[in-house]
Order: C-alpha cells, then structure tokens, then sequence
C-alpha cells in the first residue's frame, strides 16, 4: 500500500507541543509488538554536537519521525514529522554513518517495514497533531506562522483527516461485515463526496484476465456496471451498462491496469478513452473527465472503480489518485475475502450434500441389511422346522431300535443304525452351532443366569465326552481347585456348558491317539477360570488369527481329516463375550495347544429358578402309568409313543388338543406331552386350561420346543409346563425327564472324584 498524501509536516513549534508529539509517539511505540524499535538522541553512545532532539518508531506496522532543532534562544523549535520510510530510513542512515557502533541504530534500521504505516495508528498520530495546532498557543506571537503558509498546512491537515476517515470507514465496514454489495456501495458513496464529483461507479468483469490469460475471451460482453453513485438525481444512471469486448492482448490501457496504475483522463474531449462504443457511451453519460482505478484480486483483474466528473473537465491531482488507489486496494481484500467466504459456503454446502448422499446410502444400505437378517432369520427357521423334524424320527427312532428292539438284530444291522444314529446327532450339532452363531451374532442371545455347582457342570461334560476319549485312547485328566464353599457360580449352565464341551471336544478331535486333554478350573476372586490343554497337532502363529472366525478351519489338509464347519470356536467366542468374559489360546505347532476362558460372576439381583436338567441317564423305568400326547405329526409321534411304551408306559396319542380335556376325565393320565414347537395361543391355553382343572390331581405337563430361547423357556413355563425339552427328542434325554418329572429316580449329589450329572 502506498503512502497517503500527507505524510510530511514543517513547522515551528512549542516545545512543550513538540515534547506531547514525543509522548504520544513513545506510547504508539509501547502499543506495538516487541519487534518494534523506539530511539531517541539519549539512546546515541554521545549526545550529537547539534541543538537536535528526536524521536523514532519503527516496526512493520508503522514508523514515524519527529526531529526537531533549536537556536537555544527562543522557546520554539523548527519540527519535522513525518511518516515516509525513505525519509526515515534516510535519517537512521546519517546517524549510523556518524555513530557505526550503535547497536539500537542497526536494531532501528533491521526492524523497518517496505509497506505504508497503518492507517488507523497514522491517523490518530495527524488528529492529535490537528488538536494541537488548533490551541492558540502553540506558536508564541515572538514567531507567528507566515499567513501565507498557514492555511496551507491547515488544509492539508484537514484533507488528511478526511482522507484518513473514509479509509477507516471503509476497513470498518470490511472487518464488521461480510456483505460485499455493502461494502462496494459504502466505498463508491464516501468515495464521491469526498473527492466532490458527480459520479463514481464500479465496473466488474465477467472474467478475470491475468498476465498469462489475456486473450482467453469466450464472449462479446466484457462486463457491466454493477455499483453506482451519483451526486444528482437528474444525472443519467450507468448502472447495469453492458461494455462490448475490444480490448486486445497488447493494447496499452490493460497492461497498464494489469500493473494496477490508474487511469487519469481530464477531457475525453482531448482523447484517451480507448474505443469510439466508449466515448458515445462517455458523452451520453454527460462525462467530461474519468479517473479509472483497476481494483486487482490476488494479481487478477477483478474490475474497475471509475469517478466521473460531468459537463466539465478535471485534472486529477496525486492525492486524489492515491486515495482511489487506497479504497481499490481496500475493495480488493473485501472481495477476495467474499470469494473465500463463498468458496466456504460452497464446500460447506457440497459437503453436506456428500453427507446426506452417504446418508442415504447408508441407510439403503442397512434397509439391505435389515432385509438380508430377516431372510436369512426367515431361512434359519425354517431350516431349523424343516431339518430338526426329520431328524427326530432319525435320531429317536434309531435311538428306540438300538436301545429296545422289537427283534433281533445283526451285527451288521446294528452297526447301520448305529452309524444313523451318529450321523443324525452329527447333523443335529451343526444345524444347532448355525442356529446359536446366528442368534449371537444378530444381538438377540440372552443369558439366563441361574445359581449352580461349577465343578458338578465340568464333571458332566467330561462325562459326556468320556466314551468318545476312550475310543480314541486319549486320556482324560483333571486338576480342579475350587473349595466346596465356593462351588456355587451365577451364570447361564447351559451357555457355560456348551463353551466347555467344544473347546474339550475340539481338544479331543484334534489329539492323537495316545494323547491327553487335561481340564483345569479354578478361581480368580469372582471369576472362574477354565482351562483345557491338549497334546495335539498344535496351531501356527500365522494362523491362530484364524481361531475364532466364523467357518475358519486351520487349512485344507485339516479339513479333509477332521469333520466340522469352523463355527464351534467361533460361537465359544461369543459366548464367553456374553458374558464379559475373555478367552485366549496358546499353542505351538506339533506339540498342543492351551486354552484358557474366565467368566466373571454375573451381577444380578434375583436368580432365576432353577429348572429341572435335560440329562442324559441309561436304564429302563421300573414304573408305568399313562401318559397323554398331543402330536400333530405322525412320525413324531410314533417314535415318542414307542420309546415310552419300550419304557413301560402306556401312551394315549390325541392328534387334535381340542379334545385333550374331555379325554383327560377319561384316561386320568400321569402326565401329559404337548408339542409346542411353534407355539399358537390355543396350544398355550390348552397348557393353562389343563393346569387349572387339574388342580385337586395335578398331572405332569411337558412341552416339546423348538430352538430353546431363555425368554420362550420362561414363557412356555409361565403358562404351566413343568419341563421343556428341545427337538429333536433323544430317548435318554425323555425318558430322563419323565422320570425326574415323576419322582420316579432320586437324584444322587455327586461324589468329589466322581463324573456325574449336573447338580443346580
């Protein structure tokens, strides 16, 4: 930015005005940044020989010279002030060359600015001059300033001033304001009455050339007026004027504007006016004379701001081109800054758009998902209808022909029913890890937390898994640390259970013959802590990765030689994650692995209670009676009436449950079977009606569910049955149930080195 106009003042003053300036400069100094410089003659290594006082302040900012001289008789000095660099910079330059080692004078002369002073800092500097030249006694009458030279200088003082002030007006409305339409029609207004002519308009491009796009024009249009400012109503108004493009890449007056230097025509009667379209435009506009400033944003030409004097000629004075200068140079930051606020709201507004689009995306997306959950959900059920109903024929009735034949059987006949019998308990276990790995995984798995004996729960999987082990010779061992007063754990059994026998069976499949699973278990202050150990093919580093990922098995070799789907650990993992736990393994190729589980004790107010165990027992009932079964499905029904007549009983099979309450009068049966696979509510009321009848002579109720659901359980046993057992039906696992259902077989607790059944 260039200086201002008036950035120099001569003339004789008071000391005791020139001592004000001095004070005034010196708290201007304290107000800059540290990198400001304040010198004065005390600061010389030796008080110059001269009568000479004086103060500098140099910074970035803003610098200034106040310098004075005294005959050392009248109480006046002759005072300089002045604000421009050369002229500082010139003096710092006498004093160095007569004072080379005076460090403030470099200090002084490193800390300059190239950049015209701060208007704002300049203008309370030559206001506070204005209010001290204006007291009377400035000037001693010994030595009255020369009439001649005073108006003068005064009107130069007040031509500052008002300078000044419109520049400052014009920042203000910068800073405060973001409206350009504002800030161009503010800047055009004061712009007009100061200079006192009869009209000032801003001229925007439609593009903006620059030095190395010149040429680069697609229309004939080359802008428009789009502000104006005019003096009189009865002047003719440009706005909106539409100038034809016949400007060329050499033409004088646009590498002048390029170079952001004005253009001063005082009679377009004398020419400049660059094309006869203009100079018609020009005269119907009643212009006499133009001053063209060229408004330059980031080194491009943005537009013009244009004064017109009218019906007379004008020559434009340098301080009336500085100030157009200055209010160009000041529109220019305004509209750079409106183009980088646009630019914002533009990104601003494209982001958000982006957003709501990825939105949207997303949310098709999760209407895909929701959909895909509720078709494989669909599937899963009906998978799970669909495939476990035929295997309750498979497995129970093959159960029936091996456990009590109705005739003899070969060896070879007794291995196919055998080898049906495992295939099916197979199939079932996959179908029953697909369906438990997807309830966890879509968030509806509950626990149903219930108080029982840890060590009687490890022991019976053991039990479980006993006869598999020793057809394998591999050998079982256990090292149990938990003393009887702490046995009690609150957890899901049948959850706990289950992490439990797939990590012991996947030990035993996985272990060579000759080997050894060992099972630990102990606690952690209230965390039981299971741990199985094997002698087995051990796992990788690079592939214990894979553990614990859904339908992962170690390679393909592993595959071929051990059954499986890959989701028994998977589904552990969850498990144990349920319920808060945490599970890890460690293991070395060729020589075994460890895994190590700990559950925390559940937090829960009120235990659930306990239900009577789904176990399995061998033995024949040495009691009979009658039991009532409400079967719509004929194979179903066959293999439970022959596995409980094997077992003694004798089985009244009602298709339809309508009829169940007449014919219980009839049959008087112990107990009653209904088969709540996919419960209705007249199955469920038939369940409610026949407990409140037979309240004098209750009668067992037994249900046979689907996929066993805690919150289903809870449901079905609310209703009024006495036990549930999942389908497919094991003969051991309904017999067992009867049984205890009848009180027909007590109970043993579990002997401490004994493998048994489960205690709750």
């Amino acid at each position: 930015m260039s200086s201002s106009a008036v950035t120099t003042l001569v003339r004789p003053l008071s000391i005791s005005t020139f001592e004000t300036l001095r004070s005034l400069l010196a708290q201007t100094a304290q107000d800059l940044p540290r990198a400001s410089v304040h010198l004065t003659e005390t600061d010389l290594p030796v008080r110059p020989p001269s009568p000479l006082v004086f103060t500098v302040v140099v910074s970035k900012r803003f610098s200034a010279l106040l310098h004075g001289t005294s005959d050392g008789v009248n109480p006046t000095l002759q005072a300089t002030l002045t604000f421009e660099l050369q002229h500082i910079h010139d003096f710092l330059d006498s004093l160095a060359a007569q004072y080379p080692e005076s460090p403030k004078l470099d200090q002084a002369l490193g800390a300059m600015g190239n950049r015209a002073n701060d208007t704002h800092l300049q203008s309370q500097i030559t206001l506070r001059l204005v209010e001290l030249l204006a007291t009377p006694s400035d000037v001693p009458e010994a030595l009255p300033t020369p009439a001649s030279c005073q108006p003068m200088v005064d009107a130069a003082l007040h031509e500052q001033i008002a300078q000044e002030h419109l520049l400052n007006q014009v920042t203000t409305q910068i800073r405060q304001s973001l409206d350009l339409s504002l800030i161009l029609n503010t800047a055009i207004e004061q712009a007009r009455i100061f200079l006192e002519v009869d009209r000032v308009v801003i001229y925007q491009l439609l593009d903006t050339p620059a030095e190395t796009d010149l040429d680069a024009h697609d229309t004939q249009v080359m802008g428009s007026v789009t502000y104006e400012s005019l003096t009189s109503p009865d002047l003719p108004s440009s706005l909106h004027y539409q100038e034809q493009r016949c400007w060329q890449q050499n033409h004088p007056c646009l590498q002048k504007y390029l170079q952001g230097k004005p253009l001063a025509i005082a009679d377009i009667e004398q020419g400049g006016v660059h094309s006869q379209c203009l100079f018609n435009f020009l005269k119907a506009m009643q212009v006499r004379a133009q001053l063209i400033m060229p408004i330059l944003v980031q080194s491009r030409l943005w537009g013009f701001l244009i004064a017109h004097q009218c019906a007379i000629p004008r020559t434009w004075q340098d301080r009336e081109q500085h100030l157009m200068e200055h209010i160009a140079e000041h529109l220019a930051i305004a509209i750079y800054q409106s183009q980088l606020y646009q630019q914002l709201q533009q990104q601003k507004q494209t982001l958000e758009d982006q957003v709501m689009q990825r939105t949207q995306e997303l949310q098709s997306a999760l209407l895909v998902t929701q959909s895909a959950h509720r078709a494989k959900s669909d599937f899963l059920a009906t998978m799970s209808h669909e495939l476990k109903t035929p295997l309750t024929c498979v497995i129970g009735m093959s159960a029936t022909l091996l456990r009590w034949s109705l005739g003899p059987l070969t060896e070879k006949q007794r291995s196919y029913l055998q080898t049906i019998h495992d295939s099916g308990e197979h199939l079932l276990e996959l179908i029953n890890d697909i369906l438990e790995f997807s309830h966890a995984e879509a968030g509806k798995a509950t626990l149903n937390l219930v108080e029982f004996s840890i060590l009687s729960l490890a022991k019976q999987c053991l039990q479980m898994l006993r006869d598999k082990a020793l057809a394998n010779q591999i050998t079982l061992k256990t090292s149990f640390d938990i003393p009887a007063q702490r046995d009690r754990f609150l957890a899901d059994p049948r959850r706990v259970k289950q992490i439990l026998l797939n990590l012991l069976s996947n030990a035993v499949k996985f272990t060579p013959p000759g080997g050894q699973v060992t099972l630990r278990l102990w606690m952690e202050s209230h965390t039981v802590v299971f741990q199985v150990e094997d002698t087995g093919i051990g796992i990788s580093t690079s592939q214990q990765s894979l553990l614990f990922q859904r339908f992962q098995q170690l390679d393909s070799s592993y595959r071929r030689n051990y059954e499986g789907t890959g989701l028994g650990l998977a589904l552990t993992k969850q498990l144990v994650e349920l319920h808060q736990g945490w599970i890890e393994v460690t293991s070395e190729e060729g020589k075994g692995s460890i895994f190590t589980v700990k559950i925390p004790h559940q937090a829960r107010s009120e235990v659930a209670p306990s239900s009577l165990p789904v176990l399995a027992s061998t033995g024949t009932l040495q009691s009979a009676g009658r039991i009532m079964l409400v079967e719509d499905e004929e194979e179903s029904a066959s293999m439970v009436c022959d596995m409980l007549t094997a077992a003694g009983y004798h089985v009244v099979w009602l298709v339809d449950g309508a009829a169940a309450l007449e014919q219980i009068r009839f049959v008087q049966p112990i107990a009653m079977i209904v088969n709540l696979e996919t419960p209705h509510i007249a199955q469920l009321n038939l369940v409610q009606r026949v407990r409140s009848q037979t309240e004098r002579r209750p009668i067992k109720i037994l249900a046979f569910a689907g996929v066993v659901v805690e919150s289903e359980d809870c449901a079905l046993m609310d209703w009024g049955a006495d036990a549930i057992l999942p389908k497919p039906v094991r003969p051991e696992d309904l017999i067992y149930t009867i049984e205890a259902l009848l009180g027909n077989r007590a109970r043993k607790p579990l002997e401490a080195d004994s493998l048994g059944t489960l205690e709750r």
